[in-house]
């Protein structure tokens, strides 16, 4: 979608003579909640203060653009304020990773590839998630905690669409991998303007806005599909 060449398997697989070899050869970069993970960490931590489904109907319009994230953000973590610091704990046991996402990342970095994922979601919850599958980059929002509570506030700047796009381009300038070597896996309006900027734009289960700009369309729930995609598996 970046108006270079566009990624193929033939681009993966061929080398560049003007790079060692044990240089990276492509960047995936995925998105967390409804990508990597089955579930919206945002929906868990609301379930635990009693206002899953108020916020379940903020993020579905978020994810529809019908709404700006970054405003739905604040507005879903506001109604966080007051849980217990361990509530982090008790949600991150109740996460579940994605089909197929150890055999993609296994596969990409077997490849020559790297493997990020950046979140609108939380590092509260994401950050040892993101060791134990072995991920090469991570970023996602810090929620604010006073005196072993949450306070209902996210500390520093969203990460939302554009931020997104960011970490994709800044990920990929620091390994020194063009554009045209970065995919995008995403499902939300957040999600586009990172795919925008990718080499291949992969909608997994995506809502009806991201099926339309993206390049590709997986549409079962194993993100190992994507592999094929790359020249790296059939």
């Amino acid at each position: 979608m970046t108006g270079s060449t566009p990624i193929t398997a033939d681009v993966l697989r061929s080398g560049s003579d003007s790079k060692p070899s044990s240089a990276p050869r492509f960047l995936v970069v995925l998105d967390a909640d409804s990508t990597l993970i089955r579930d919206e960490v945002i929906e868990l931590l609301a379930e635990e203060a009693g206002a899953r489904a108020e916020v379940t109907e903020i993020t579905e319009r978020a994810m529809r653009g019908e709404i700006d994230f970054e405003q739905s953000l604040r507005e879903r973590v506001a109604t966080l304020a007051g849980l217990p610091e361990r509530v982090f704990t008790r949600v991150a046991e109740r996460i579940r990773v994605t089909d197929g996402v150890p055999e993609l990342i296994a596969g990409a970095q077997a490849a020559g590839g790297l493997v990020g994922v950046v979140s609108g979601g939380f590092h509260e919850t994401l950050d040892a998630l993101g060791r134990r599958l072995g991920l090469n980059h991570w970023r996602a929002n810090r929620l604010e905690v006073v005196d072993g509570a949450l306070t209902g506030r996210v500390l520093g700047h969203v990460v939302d669409a554009q931020a997104k796009a960011n970490a994709l381009t800044e990920w990929a300038q620091d390994a020194r991998i063009p554009l045209s070597r970065t995919i995008a896996i995403g499902d939300g309006a957040n999600d586009l303007k990172m795919m925008t900027v990718a080499g291949l734009a992969v909608a997994f289960n995506a809502k009806p806005l991201v099926r339309a700009e993206a390049d590709v369309v997986v549409d079962g729930q194993d993100l190992s599909q994507v592999l094929p995609l790359l020249g790296l598996r059939g």
